[in-house]
């Protein structure tokens, strides 16, 4: 998994990737956590895959930024599956799990 911060750093991420996947992570949520952990399981178990988060307190304005661009209500936590630059899939709160990410990330 790698930490994005700004909206330049995300953009290029679109464009060298086919598919990824993004969690919106709160560092002072319990259920961001949660989520942030059941996230790792996930990343560590699929080798190879696109995996970025960012921390909501330190990159508000790319967190804002993909929410008006995508026209996705900003939630944290929030799992979001990006294919061809477009969001396939998301999820928040208790339903980003390992086993929900999973299956969305091997539909594609």
């Amino acid at each position: 998994m790698q930490k994005v911060n700004t909206i330049e750093e995300f953009t290029q991420l679109l464009n060298e990737n086919d598919k990824l996947f993004l969690l919106k992570n709160s560092t002072t949520c319990p259920v961001s956590h949660e989520a942030y952990k059941e996230f790792t399981k996930f990343a560590e178990a699929e080798p190879g895959g696109t995996f970025f988060y960012l921390n909501v307190q330190e990159a508000r304005p790319l967190s804002n930024a993909i929410a008006e661009q995508f026209e996705v209500k900003h939630e944290s936590p929030q799992a979001l599956l990006y294919s061809g630059g477009k969001i396939v899939w998301h999820a928040s709160h208790w339903n980003v799990t390992a086993s929900k990410l999973k299956a969305e990330w091997n539909k594609l």
